[in-house]
């Protein structure tokens, strides 16, 4: 998936750190058993990068640690990982015994906000984990979307955005969550109510490669005529049995509809035959307008660089 283009956090990481009870040896680092260390129960990032994980780990093996880790002491024994998972895993991985650590006291809420903000900071989560991680602190700990926003330096309307993705069909989650298909993409199939469609959609819009926009105009016919998908499928049916227009006029068909990003039909006849190209709105025709002007160009352009390559051979006659 894109890499997401995120503002300020709020008081920021940092500040946030800050706010905190210290213990009594002042940010004072030590060296704990990595043994002694587990895994943040709040920590919204499920996917790890195995090559950066390597990468990681030749550098610890090389120079050590620089950063230390973040945990708090747990009641009975160990510690609790508050942030720095990453470097943890590096260090287990390069064999360490112990890990250079920093020690805090922080509540169940802040541990999972500080994980939320680190993630988020280090453009590390897929929208579907920043969307769970989001929807966990409201369940858990009664936060509002308003909130919610002033802690972790969000607007509202980016959470509530984030928040809709977990409407999707589950495997359409699994979809964004992978990368296959992007946040622009996939936020069009929130109209559709219909979950087995959500999915059908989502496979079609892989398979075709539709950009958002084009994802919006599918979903509009879809609402128009929720029976789409069932007709194509007839339409591919017959066309194994040879009712259809030769092969010629269906590969055009779909080259066309995957050009202008909606229904294209092509109607032969005798003497001369016609193209059917559906739009829904000004805008939708405007966009379409905007691909054949786009084509021409880039033909016309073809057509330049031809000639002036054969100008420069000077092999011609005027």
């Amino acid at each position: 998936m894109a890499s997401k283009q995120h503002g300020g956090l709020g008081k920021g990481l940092g500040a946030l750190l800050k706010d905190t009870k210290l213990t009594p040896a002042r940010d004072k680092v030590q060296e704990i058993p990595i043994g002694e260390v587990q895994a943040n129960r709040y920590q919204p990032r499920q996917e790890f990068d195995e090559s950066a994980l390597d990468e990681l780990k030749e550098s610890v093996q090389r120079i050590g640690v620089i950063q230390p880790i973040l945990v708090r002491r747990l009641p009975d024994k160990g510690y609790e990982l508050i942030a720095g998972e990453r470097r943890l895993r590096a260090s287990k991985l390069a064999g360490l015994k112990t890990v250079p650590a920093m020690v805090r006291e922080y509540n169940d809420a802040e541990i999972s906000e500080i994980a939320l903000i680190e993630n988020i900071q280090r453009e590390d989560l897929n929208a579907i984990e920043e969307a769970r991680a989001y929807a966990r602190l409201m369940k858990d700990f009664g936060l509002t979307q308003d909130v919610m926003a002033k802690k972790i330096g969000r607007s509202r309307s980016h959470i509530a955005n984030f928040l809709r993705l977990l409407k999707l069909e589950e495997q359409v989650q699994e979809y964004v969550a992978n990368g296959t298909l992007s946040m622009g993409q996939a936020k069009p199939l929130l109209a559709l109510d219909d979950k087995a469609l959500q999915r059908e959609a989502a496979e079609y819009i892989q398979s075709e490669e539709l950009s958002a926009r084009q994802c919006e105009a599918l979903v509009k016919k879809l609402l128009d005529n929720p029976q789409f998908f069932k007709e194509k499928g007839s339409e591919t049916a017959n066309k194994d049995k040879g009712a259809t227009n030769d092969v010629f006029l269906d590969d055009a068909v779909e080259k066309l509809t995957h050009l202008f990003g909606t229904q294209v039909k092509i109607h032969p006849g005798k003497k001369k035959s016609k193209i059917e190209i559906e739009f829904y709105s000004p805008d939708d025709l405007e966009r379409i307008l905007g691909t054949i002007m786009e084509k021409q160009d880039s033909v016309k352009q073809q057509r330049i660089d031809a000639l002036r390559k054969v100008s420069l051979t000077g092999k011609f006659t005027v």
